[in-house]
């Protein structure tokens, strides 16, 4: 299937390792030209090398979020300036990968105001292109109870809510504003591999959780990020998309 990412410019945050990155290469693997960051400047580096092997133009550049909004914005203004606009925005900056999911205020600045002032700041270049599309990552985190009560999970339900408000907003401007809940994603290097060290009994009761009895990896949950925000699902706008092998347990409606 031709997902029509050709020449596309894809704003992305938090690209250099794990969900982030998988979506980063497979956005160049279909022609889209890509800008995005992380606070590991050598990541970055390593990132866009592999990246640019699949053609299309990437920037990557090493950007913290605790630089403060009016840096962040600063960040999606030069990366939009970069690639001459913006027709996709997916926010991916998180306490999960920053390892300070318990902290409140923090969850807030990354995960809700990280995707709120992208939209806002990013509207008019996604409302030009005629097909904008914006991804917000949520989690099952936020919509079922999961290991204990923290920042991360109840703002990540929270980005859900504001998805689907937005996408009411945004659709007459001819922007679809979706969003991506991933269950655990276990890879080299993440939270999961680090679970597995140091607590091997959780690590063990969440694998045997899978209906599909096997972790998910970032690729899986990358392909279902990149046709969402792509033109071949140009009718989908106000949904949120459980991508977890069957771990959470509630009827999906």
């Amino acid at each position: 299937m031709d997902l029509g990412l050709k020449g596309k410019k894809v704003i992305l945050t938090g690209g250099s390792r794990g969900i982030g990155r998988a979506t980063v290469e497979l956005f160049a693997q279909e022609g889209a030209d890509v800008a995005f960051c992380s606070r590991n400047a050598e990541q970055v580096a390593e990132a866009v090398a592999a990246v640019e092997k699949h053609g299309g133009r990437v920037f990557g550049s090493a950007f913290d979020m605790e630089a403060g909004h009016d840096a962040y914005r600063a960040w999606l203004n030069d990366a939009a300036d970069k690639l001459g606009g913006c027709d996709i925005f997916i926010p991916m900056i998180s306490t999960s990968g920053a390892g300070a999911t318990g902290d409140w205020v923090m969850s807030f600045n990354y995960d809700v105001m990280g995707s709120v002032i992208g939209a806002e700041t990013l509207e008019p270049h996604l409302e030009k292109s005629g097909t904008g599309s914006i991804v917000f990552m949520s989690s099952t985190a936020g919509f079922e109870t999961f290991i204990v009560p923290q920042g991360y999970n109840a703002l990540k339900g929270a980005v859900a809510v504001y998805a689907g408000q937005l996408s009411q907003a945004f659709g007459p401007k001819g922007i679809r504003v979706n969003t991506v809940s991933p269950g655990p994603i276990k890879f080299p290097g993440g939270n999961w591999e680090a679970i597995h060290a140091a607590a091997p009994e959780l690590h063990d009761a969440t694998e045997a959780a899978f209906a599909l009895g096997r972790w998910g990896g970032p690729e899986e949950v990358a392909r279902t990020i990149v046709f969402l925000a792509s033109p071949a699902s140009s009718y989908t706008t106000g949904t949120n998309v459980i991508v977890d092998g069957g771990y959470t347990k509630r009827v999906q409606f």
